[in-house]
């Protein structure tokens, strides 16, 4: 049984406009950290955005 997800990637078109939605939407709070993707947090999970066209490293193995 799953107990929970640490997080999960979305690629999307605008990092800027995808916070905006979920901010105001769902109410999620916005994560900017250095050498990090943005991330949305929702309780102890998160949604890490990756850009359409900008890649980030490290990439998961």
């Amino acid at each position: 049984m799953i107990a929970g997800i640490d997080h999960f990637v979305l690629t999307v078109r605008s990092v800027e406009a995808t916070c905006a939605f979920y901010q105001r939407v769902l109410g999620m709070r916005r994560l900017d950290e250095a050498n990090r993707p943005t991330a949305l947090l929702f309780g102890p999970q998160k949604i890490n955005l990756h850009e359409v066209g900008r890649t980030f490293e490290p990439k998961a193995k």
